[in-house]
């Protein structure tokens, strides 16, 4: 019997069944795989068809019975397969698609927005003493600028003695501004800053 598109279909699909599966139903050897054992006119192509191929001689040595010859005309079916395309060229076609999508999904994920962490500081900042001129002191604090901070509100507040704290608030990036380094730059003002706390820190 020649062979024709339908059986290429046919062990087409069984051969992706037995991909999965050792038998026809269950975990062993039954009749239905005995019933379709004997449906066979040859031993299918191991090449085109190894997971069939398999089965079918499993098939054979578990039930004693006898395995059929390959069929000779191995190049009708490498003919099908070449009208029909085989499974090979389904699966680079699907690794393709893959590929598509994923990097589609790359590309929109890079895309997107980058979400930027930021964090409000309210500092406390001590002068010397009562004699400290407190408007100066944070017209000084002020003049700190660096990129990715912003200063925000302020007021002064009793502290004892006669003395005031500045009491400062700003936002920085976090990934840009160092909270050491904006402290050191305020301690740095000698004349002015005894101190410098942080009272509070919240990320926004």
């Amino acid at each position: 019997m020649s062979f024709t598109f339908e059986k290429a279909q046919c062990y087409g699909i069984l051969n992706r069944l037995f991909e999965h599966v050792s038998y026809v139903e269950g975990f062993k050897s039954s009749k239905a795989d005995t019933e379709l054992f004997g449906k066979f006119e040859e031993t299918p192509d191991s090449s085109a068809y190894p997971h069939l191929t398999r089965w079918y001689k499993h098939i054979a040595t578990t039930n004693n019975l006898t395995a059929k010859p390959a069929a000779a005309g191995g190049a009708a079916e490498d003919d099908v397969d070449d009208l029909f395309g085989s499974d090979s060229e389904e699966d680079e076609a699907a690794e393709k698609l893959k590929q598509e999508r994923l990097a589609a999904y790359h590309a929109k994920k890079a895309a997107k927005p980058k979400v930027i962490a930021k964090s409000s500081i309210l500092f406390d900042v001590k002068p010397w003493d009562d004699e400290t001129d407190m408007a100066e002191l944070e017209k000084e604090v002020r003049k700190i600028t660096m990129e990715g901070h912003h200063w925000g509100g302020s007021k002064l507040i009793p502290v004892g003695y006669g003395i005031k704290k500045l009491q400062i608030q700003c936002t920085i990036v976090d990934d840009l501004v160092s909270t050491d380094d904006l402290q050191e730059k305020m301690t740095d003002l000698e004349d002015f800053v005894q101190s410098v706390d942080i009272a509070a820190f919240n990320k926004i």
